[in-house]
């Protein structure tokens, strides 16, 4: 038995530093705080505040269940340890094993949490897809990147909107803009910024001979203070075109497509996915602000690596991740050196290994 409580009492540590790392006093006097808002009767006579504290309040409400569901459990443990001391019953020792392992599980999820320093982590993110060097393999290979995200995505409980996809020539994509909504998008997304490299039998050439192809992946995270950003009209240029949707299998073929290129910097972002031009108009001003917020902190952090987006063509010597295919199966991320041979359920979706592999080697250079 003395087994079960030295588990126990470590499983107690864990809780108390998930605490910490959630900063859970903070949180529980923020909820006082906002209590009076929340119950309001005005509070969404100001849709944009309403969202924004209702946003906020959930999300410590949910930290604070966290923690509680998590003390509930430890006390059931420290219960049927008790009674375990007084009789070993085998059903009751089933029980206990599984409380364990499913505690364990919990807090092992939870301490991803404590990898998170940055503050933009808990934001939606906004991915980028274009092809590099590769031609045809290469724009299928963006799409093949694009439909891996958009299953990451829906199999996180995350929202995936596509918001802009220009089909290839012959197949794949050109470029995609996609946004993804969820607690921790960016702070998870993050760490797949750069360029990915594909090797396979090409499925494009007559000799259908092994092939090298690289896709350029860009993140940016869209927080509330890129509403903040200050635009001036004067430096932009807005085009309007069709949109360019693959048979409807992406988005809907309208004539409301917005193009908004930032002079200045030669920023370029497109939306499509809307029902008309203004609100195409209105989703590209966001996308465009936030990547000028991000590109102004890249600024302000110079010794840090290059803002993702730069238009230095990007090819052998900087991927951040290797896909093999052929002659042997492999994906390989060659900053944390973690890899796996299913390839299958890596280009599924299966890429939380890698994700979390980023934040702990990451977390690692930072301290």
């Amino acid at each position: 038995m003395r087994s079960y409580s030295d588990e126990l009492e470590t499983l107690a540590k864990r809780v108390e530093e998930a605490k910490g790392y959630l900063k859970l006093d903070k949180s529980l006097q923020r909820l006082e705080e906002l209590e009076p808002e929340v119950s309001s009767a005005d509070l969404w006579s100001d849709a944009e505040r309403g969202r924004s504290i209702s946003s906020e309040y959930n999300k410590l409400l949910e930290d604070k269940r966290v923690i509680e569901a998590l003390e509930a459990l430890l006390e059931d443990l420290r219960t049927l340890e008790e009674l375990l001391w007084e009789d070993p019953d085998e059903n009751l020792q089933s029980e206990y094993r599984d409380g364990m392992a499913g505690m364990t599980k919990r807090l092992d999820d939870l301490e991803l949490r404590s990898l998170f320093s940055g503050e933009d982590d808990e934001s939606d993110a906004i991915l980028e897809i274009k092809p590099r060097a590769g031609g045809t393999d290469a724009q299928d290979w963006a799409e093949m990147i694009l439909r891996m995200y958009q299953r990451w995505a829906e199999s996180s409980g995350m929202e995936v909107e596509l918001d802009d996809i220009s089909p290839g020539q012959e197949a794949g994509i050109l470029s995609a803009t996609v946004v993804i909504k969820g607690r921790f998008a960016y702070g998870l997304l993050q760490g797949e910024r750069g360029v990915h490299r594909l090797v396979r039998m090409s499925p494009f050439n007559s000799k259908h001979s092994r092939e090298t192809s690289f896709a350029l992946v860009q993140v940016f995270p869209l927080t509330p203070a890129a509403t903040e950003v200050n635009i001036d009209e004067k430096d932009l240029r807005i085009d309007t075109f069709r949109s360019s949707g693959a048979g409807g299998q992406h988005v809907n073929v309208t004539d409301s497509a917005v193009r908004i290129t930032h002079i200045p910097t030669s920023t370029v972002v497109s939306c499509q996915n809307e029902r008309s031009q203004h609100q195409n108009k209105a989703k590209a001003l966001q996308i465009l602000a936030a990547k000028l917020l991000d590109l102004e902190k890249e600024q302000q952090r110079q010794q840090r690596e290059v803002l993702a987006g730069s238009t230095t063509e990007m090819g052998w010597g900087n991927q951040i991740r290797s896909y093999v295919l052929a002659p042997y199966q492999q994906v390989k991320d060659l900053r944390t050196s973690v890899e796996t041979g299913n390839v299958d359920a890596v280009l599924n979706g299966g890429i939380s290994n890698f994700m979390e592999a980023y934040l702990r080697w990451n977390k690692g250079r930072s301290e």
